[in-house]
């Protein structure tokens, strides 16, 4: 963990690169010490049907949810999630000059219980520390 999942209306792929984006977030938590690198996950989700605000077709919006194993503070939480979102303001800021976007954030504890996971990713990193 972290996994960041960004839910984004279809129309937004004219003006921004979401594959870069991903990118820009994996960074962005790479260099978040409560982060671990292994378990960054970054996927885009694009949403075909959207309906908001007055309708125009020209609206678009950019939901990123953070989900992350229970333990951290909420200080620390509130750090995380406020430079990931920083970055991702400064990513769609040329786009948001030129059409109306909604972005919003969201991080949240998962239930280490209930949430099992395994994987061999670290074995295979470069500095795997």
């Amino acid at each position: 963990m972290p996994h960041f999942h960004i839910d984004y209306s279809a129309n937004l792929e004219e003006v921004i690169d979401m594959a870069a984006l991903c990118e820009a977030i994996r960074a962005e938590a790479a260099g978040i010490e409560t982060f671990p690198v292994a378990g960054i996950r970054v996927r885009a989700i694009r949403a075909d049907h959207v309906a908001m605000a007055d309708g125009a077709a020209q609206h678009g919006y950019i939901d990123l949810s953070i989900r992350l194993r229970e333990g951290r503070s909420k200080e620390v939480k509130r750090d995380a999630v406020e430079r990931v979102f920083a970055r991702l303001r400064a990513f769609v800021a040329p786009a948001m000059q030129t059409r109306p976007i909604a972005l919003s954030a969201e991080i949240r504890d998962i239930d280490a219980a209930l949430s099992p996971k395994f994987g061999n990713i670290r074995d295979h990193l470069e500095d795997s520390a």
